[in-house]
């Protein structure tokens, strides 16, 4: 299995990166994130990216990632009925990993539906099986405006569910998870008291 490619760039298409490993050119078809890291290099220049090796009754395919949580994210999406791996990319090239996985998260269907050649049926399938693999933690991993992670992530599942709630309502996932916060500071425990405390507090 071919896990991860560090070599020179020899080619950048719109559907794939041909990268030279010391002699050997590898063709990757690469992610949004995956394919702007490496054209923001000269020809010639080094670039890493985390691969995924897929071998099927159509051939041999390597896929490409900026980093790991980019690729369990789409082995994630793969592991979904209809879901095969050119339409994870798109959804990965379409949508930043934090975006991906807060739409997954708070059931926002329309959002997944987006993504092209992602119908209804196949993004409400997504949400029933990864709903309750995708936590806070990872939605909440990248704070918005260059805040630690750590000021916006929510202390449990409980947090986690409210902060989804308040998104769902319009906020921001970083006014939600500070204002969440900020409710269980002044003694609200339930995820009920949480919101309600949160919502008087917007």
């Amino acid at each position: 299995m071919i896990g991860y490619l560090r070599g020179k760039v020899l080619t950048l298409q719109p559907d794939y990166v041909l990268l030279d490993v010391n002699g050997v050119g590898y063709e990757i078809i690469c992610s949004g994130a995956a394919f702007a890291n490496l054209s923001g290099l000269k020809k010639g220049e080094e670039g890493e990216v985390y691969t995924y090796l897929q071998v099927s009754e159509q051939g041999i395919a390597l896929f490409g990632f900026a980093d790991l949580r980019e690729k369990e994210l789409f082995l994630r999406l793969t592991s979904v009925q209809g879901v095969g791996a050119k339409l994870a990319i798109a959804a990965l090239s379409a949508m930043r990993p934090a975006d991906l996985t807060e739409a997954i998260y708070t059931a926002d269907v329309k959002r997944l539906t987006a993504v092209k050649g992602l119908g209804k049926k196949t993004a409400e399938r997504i949400v029933l099986e990864l709903h309750g693999k995708i936590s806070a933690d990872e939605i909440l991993g990248s704070a918005e405006g260059g805040v630690p992670a750590a000021a916006a992530m929510p202390r449990s599942q409980e947090d986690g569910d409210a902060v989804a709630a308040l998104m769902n309502l319009g906020f921001t996932r970083q006014e939600s998870a500070r204002a969440v916060e900020r409710a269980k500071a002044s003694g609200a425990k339930t995820i009920e008291e949480i919101i309600g405390t949160a919502l008087r507090g917007m």
